[in-house]
């Protein structure tokens, strides 16, 4: 069942201001994470992909996938969102399954995306993501507390439609997925501050924005513009993976410079230890 406290912190995070929700893709990186002062959690489903060694995009069980959410769950104090890709099945009911399962493992949150993934469109049409929202809303009502559904629209993502179309398309969606039950817009892809500006002030949902480092607008930049959640998706474990590739590449050539600032081992045995 949903743990009441956390769920009420997480849902709470979301009624004004802006927060950094940081993405992990494992027990230790979620740990370290909670550490830092991270007031919540969230996955990401390439770094849980990466670890779990396939691609991202669905090509996980859902029960592979939930298996890692309990396990960072487990790991630390805070609240943890679930990243469940578009749910794992075709039907609405599929999805309540997902979304039972992901209150089951201790998350107090979850993103359900849009992207279809077979088929000749990039999107789920319209009216069926609704149903998906809808059955993923009563099946978190189940669950018996607040729990926050952060539908994600990958109408920029996916390059769908004409560019000055995608604002209006954005927008449309946002309305039908607040009346199907979610509590936050997810627009990842949308790196223009303008069209975010724009986006808070017309959407119905608090608006969630994915970080782009070096490419699109910076976390002061984002906050100014009014946007609610701020999440980073793969870019950690992907830094991470960048530590791996250059410490061993040093190490091949006779050098070990990338290992001095890793976390000591007493630390992380400390963060493990106490979970």
């Amino acid at each position: 069942m949903i743990d009441h406290d956390r769920a009420h912190r997480f849902y709470e995070m979301h009624q004004q201001g802006t927060f950094v929700l940081p993405n992990a893709w494992d027990a230790g990186s979620a740990a370290v994470i909670a550490a830092t002062g991270a007031a919540a959690v969230a996955t990401t489903s390439s770094g849980i992909s990466w670890a779990l060694g396939v691609a991202d995009g669905e090509q996980l069980q859902r029960d592979e996938m939930i298996a890692m959410v309990a396990r960072i769950v487990r790991a630390v104090d805070v609240p943890v969102s679930a990243d469940v890709e578009a749910g794992y099945g075709s039907t609405p009911s599929d999805v309540a399954v997902t979304i039972d399962a992901v209150i089951e493992a201790g998350a107090v949150g979850a993103n359900i995306e849009d992207r279809l993934r077979t088929g000749g469109t990039p999107l789920w049409p319209l009216e069926q993501q609704c149903d998906r929202l809808t059955a993923a809303r009563a099946a978190a009502a189940r669950g018996g507390g607040r729990f926050v559904l952060n539908a994600r629209t990958d109408v920029y993502l996916a390059s769908v439609g004409e560019p000055s179309e995608r604002e209006d398309m954005v927008l449309q969606r946002a309305e039908q997925y607040r009346r199907a039950g979610a509590d936050c817009l997810f627009v990842p892809g949308l790196i223009d501050l303008d069209a975010i500006g724009r986006l808070v002030m017309r959407s119905p949902l608090p608006l969630n924005i994915l970080l782009a480092p070096g490419r699109g607008p910076n976390i002061a930049q984002l906050t100014q513009a009014g946007v609610r959640r701020i999440s980073v998706g793969h870019t950690i474990a992907a830094a991470a993976y960048g530590v791996a590739r250059r410490a061993a590449r040093e190490l091949l050539a006779g050098t070990d410079h990338a290992l001095l600032d890793g976390i000591s081992h007493p630390e992380m045995q400390q963060l493990m230890m106490g979970k």
